[in-house]
């Protein structure tokens, strides 16, 4: 193996580290790597190194070069054209991820903006749902209110053609109907300043 290959693998890693190191400072300033913060970037099957950082992973490849060169000095080449197809995998691997954290940031600040849109849309439902549903109760216990309304005028009505054993009868009957009336508006008064409170928010 020349040493002008073992030194543009040398020249080849350092750039990959300034870059690295670059994008992995890029990454911790920016809100839309926090979906990627903490998960591994490659897998076990290829790097050996578990982080978010890609300069984490360039240098256990420039610690392997320098294996590479210690088998190469070794003149063990067999294991030397082993470790070295495994150098070029992983260059080749920290070259593309380098190339796609861009669109893996912009991928992950649309999701961020999806979720918050999200959030957004459950707040603003929060507040409505609670508006319709009160609006439904205040609808049907104004509904309670009139058929209450047509009993009471049903009952008088009654009270005045009826002598005077079903009068007694009556009245009582009346008496419940006015109570009732009365707990349904007070509901009603209930309601309308529940509506109002929910709609001031």
């Amino acid at each position: 193996m020349k040493t002008s290959s073992l030194t543009k693998i040398q020249e080849i890693l350092a750039n990959l580290h300034a870059q690295a190191v670059n994008i992995d400072m890029a990454n911790s300033k920016s809100k839309s790597f926090s979906l990627r913060k903490d998960s591994p970037i490659f897998s076990e099957t290829l790097f050996s190194t578990n982080s978010d950082k890609l300069s984490h992973y360039v240098d256990e490849v420039i610690n392997k070069s320098k294996e590479l060169f210690a088998l190469i000095k070794a003149n063990k080449v067999q294991f030397s054209y082993a470790r070295l197809a495994l150098i070029e995998q992983q260059i080749s691997a920290i070259k593309n991820a380098i190339d796609a954290n861009d669109a893996q940031n912009n991928a992950s600040k649309q999701h961020l903006k999806m979720l918050k849109d999200k959030k957004y849309r459950q707040a603003a439902q929060s507040l409505i749902l609670p508006s319709q549903t009160l609006y439904q109760k205040l609808s049907e216990t104004h509904e309670f209110e009139r058929r209450l309304l047509d009993m009471l005028e049903q009952k008088q009505i009654q009270f005045s053609q009826a002598n005077q054993k079903a009068k007694d009868k009556i009245s009582d009957e009346l008496l419940i109907i006015h109570q009732r009336l009365g707990r349904c508006r007070q509901a009603i008064s209930k309601l309308e300043r529940q509506i109002e409170v929910s709609e001031k928010r």
